[in-house]
């Protein structure tokens, strides 16, 4: 969890005596759902940077392409050689052969004009197509298999978005060197704000009183904005440096009409059991 140290804010009205009420606000913040800097896996030049900065990204859609003439031959090469059919058919044409020399030795043999010998060698004859047309299958097998993997291999040189969102920031353009691992530069960042989170920051002596599903009255951008959440998870443990705790809220976004990264207000409706005394108490 992201550490959260900036102070909680609490107002303090009268509190309700017979049922132990008070409004209190929190401070809370609005990000995005996620942020994910995209790097490719793999090194090598950019040959494509599909988007630009506040660009909306749709998942599955290609961010950006490394150079991959190489690799793109290597699948149409994989490709030929798993329908390649010269062999198996070779192979196939052995078999009707020996099969037929067989089936004349055993009828010669029978009449007593060849040798065992001879109806033997025929055997081992078709037994030797057999095993080549075996082989043939295999060899198409495994043809197909690098095939695959080949695609796989192409694949990991453009960058997909996993998620409906929008483009951060664009660090690397076309002719750059992308870097594989997570210390090297990112290629973009982006971020889903469909939906948006908002961490709400309680003291720790609230710990208990918050429960999933409760409402809350958001107040974005000193009051312009108002918005209706819900409670989706409340932390387990209090932070000991700030001794507060997050509720957080999942806030639906369509359109992209609530900014994220902005600081807000939270109101509790009903308000916490207690809230106004921790106010008061502060």
């Amino acid at each position: 969890m992201k550490a959260l140290v900036w102070g909680v804010a609490l107002l303090a009205p009268p509190l309700v005596a017979a049922a132990g009420l008070a409004s209190a606000e929190f401070d809370c913040l609005v990000e995005p759902a996620q942020v994910v800097e995209v790097r490719s896996t793999v090194e090598g030049l950019i040959d494509k940077v599909n988007v630009r900065r506040g660009d909306p990204v749709k998942r599955g859609q290609v961010l950006a392409e490394l150079q991959s003439r190489a690799e793109r031959l290597a699948v149409e090469s994989a490709r030929f050689r798993g329908q390649m059919e010269g062999q198996i058919t070779t192979a196939q044409s052995r078999i009707d052969y020996a099969t037929k020399k067989l089936a004349r030795a055993e009828e010669l043999q029978k009449q007593n004009m060849v040798s065992a010998q001879a109806r033997d060698e025929a055997t081992a004859e078709l037994r030797l197509a057999q095993a080549e047309l075996k082989a043939a299958h295999e060899t198409r097998d495994l043809a197909r298999i690098e095939h695959q993997r080949a695609v796989e291999q192409l694949a990991m040189r453009s960058m997909v978005s996993p998620f409906d969102g929008v483009v951060v920031d664009r660090m690397l353009n076309p002719g750059d060197l992308a870097e594989s691992g997570t210390g090297r530069k990112p290629i973009l960042k982006i971020a889903q704000i469909d939906p948006l989170r908002v961490d709400i920051v309680l003291p720790g002596l609230l710990f208990g009183k918050v429960k999933p599903g409760a409402r809350v009255n958001l107040s974005l951008q000193g009051g312009a904005m108002r918005q209706v959440g819900a409670v989706r998870m409340v932390d387990k443990v209090v932070d000991a440096a700030s001794g507060t705790l997050v509720a957080r809220v999942e806030l639906p976004n369509p359109g992209g009409s609530i900014p994220g990264g902005v600081r807000c207000k939270a109101e509790f409706d009903p308000p916490l059991p207690g809230a106004g005394a921790v106010a008061s108490s502060r």
